[in-house]
């Protein structure tokens, strides 16, 4: 495998997905690429997080 340059589709930077990466979700049984970038990542989840605690 070798690294991937993946445009995110959060903010529209490229990142780049290393082997080590792709290696990580194969063995998980992953079978996409991840379609954002790690910030966007971070910050999707922090907002799902966030808006999960405001229900309680």
């Amino acid at each position: 495998m070798e690294d991937k340059t993946i445009t995110c589709k959060g903010c529209g930077n490229d990142f780049i997905w290393t082997a080590g990466e792709q290696a990580f979700y194969k063995e998980k049984g992953l079978d996409s690429e991840p379609q954002r970038c790690p910030d966007c990542r971070k910050a999707r989840k922090a907002a799902k997080y966030n808006r999960d605690n405001k229900k309680n």
